[in-house]
């Protein structure tokens, strides 16, 4: 098989959006690793995700995340971005840094501590004004460890109640997109572990509020494809975060782990409808602690690409008369086939045609921009987790 005219048509609406946090240092749960010529602040960040679009054309946005992204002006942030090709995407907000927020933010039993948590959305709201960003995704480390510690019956009343304050603020033209995981930090139970969670909470606010699906944050052996047809069945997919997992929230390069997993969640993004609609962003959320952060980042989207590709490639005439008739064999005939299918030649050519590196990997390798960082970037405070 190979890709069809329609399918490079197809090809042609991914947009895939970049985290900041994936261009600042990171690590293992017990220590954050420094790299020559990481970006030491959040216009430095935009540079190097704007390398990423450069060579793929895959990457238009950028996703900040407040306050590691905090600047003077957002204005001058975003002129940046466009400078630089992109633009500023979805702002991620931050309960799970500061001491108050030991025993919870928003579900937390003490108003002056949830008021705190709720005002930190208002000024992330404030931020996507000034942005122009649409979408605040609040993932939340809220929970207990230990039977007794608290009424999970009351923090979800009261994560109800911030959750309806916060989205009551947001504009016409903006959402809320809450995200799940369904253990750390809080290892007895977490506020918000699941899809049905975060869509009974978005349901209940409004048409503007929407579930976010991290495909690291599930236990082993869910069947990621079936909540992503439900949730686009129900209308509420807002956005992915894609990364792969080895073992828990491992934030690493999407595909590393599970391609075929990939593939069949790509597949029912399209069926669903939610390939190529605005109203289903697709994300990153990863961070690259052993490899270098640009290509890391270059080789996530192309891998999704690839997964897209190959989604594309599945003829679904012939799996729906195989399903019709029950023919097992068959219908998994024809999904494997576009499985199994290689199109990175084909990808490669469809790349050069729209005037892209048919490498995207080896053309940021010879660029020099990697060389050129880690001799500008010498002195300064490196960003991480916390900056």
């Amino acid at each position: 098989m190979s890709l069809t005219d329609r399918i490079r048509s197809e090809l042609a609406l991914q947009a895939i959006e970049l985290p900041s946090w994936a261009f600042g240092n990171s690590g293992t749960r017990f220590r954050v690793f420094g790299t020559p010529g990481t970006a030491r602040d959040p216009f430095e960040k935009v540079s190097d995700a704007a390398q990423v679009h450069k060579h793929t054309g895959l990457a238009p946005t950028v996703a900040l995340h407040i306050p590691w992204d905090r600047v003077e002006s957002y204005a001058d942030l975003a002129k940046h971005a466009e400078d630089n090709g992109v633009r500023l995407g979805t702002i991620n907000s931050n309960t799970f840094q500061d001491d108050d927020y030991k025993f919870g933010s928003v579900t937390h039993s003490d108003p002056r501590i949830r008021q705190k948590a709720i005002d930190h959305h208002f000024e992330c709201i404030d931020v996507m004004n000034e942005t122009g960003s649409r979408d605040l995704k609040i993932w939340l480390a809220d929970g207990t460890n230990y039977p007794g510690q608290d009424s999970m019956r009351a923090r979800q009343d009261r994560l109800a109640d911030s959750l309806q304050k916060i989205y009551e603020r947001i504009g016409e033209g903006q959402r809320l997109v809450l995200e799940y995981k369904f253990f750390e930090p809080a290892f007895y139970h977490t506020d918000v572990p699941d899809w049905g969670t975060s869509y009974v909470q978005t349901a209940a606010l409004g048409e503007r509020a929407f579930v976010c699906l991290d495909t690291g944050h599930h236990a082993p052996g869910t069947n990621i494809e079936f909540i992503v047809m439900q949730l686009l069945r129900l209308g509420k997919l807002g956005s992915f975060d894609f990364n792969s997992r080895f073992y828990a929230d491992d934030d690493l390069i999407v595909g590393a782990a599970d391609p075929f997993q990939l593939f069949r969640i790509v597949f029912e993004v399209i069926q669903g409808g939610g390939y190529g609609n605005p109203e289903v962003a697709f994300m990153l959320d990863q961070c690259h602690n052993l490899e270098a952060k640009i290509p890391g980042q270059i080789r996530s989207v192309l891998n999704v690409q690839e997964a897209t590709a190959k989604a594309l490639l599945v003829d679904v005439e012939a799996l729906d008369a195989a399903q019709r008739a029950n023919d097992v064999l068959a219908a998994n005939t024809v999904f494997m086939d576009a499985f199994n299918t290689d199109v990175r030649a084909d990808l490669a050519a469809w790349r050069e045609s729209r005037g892209l590196p048919a490498d995207p990997m080896a053309a940021y390798k010879a660029s020099g921009y990697q060389e050129k960082i880690e001799a500008d970037r010498v002195g300064g405070t490196q960003a991480g987790w916390g900056a």
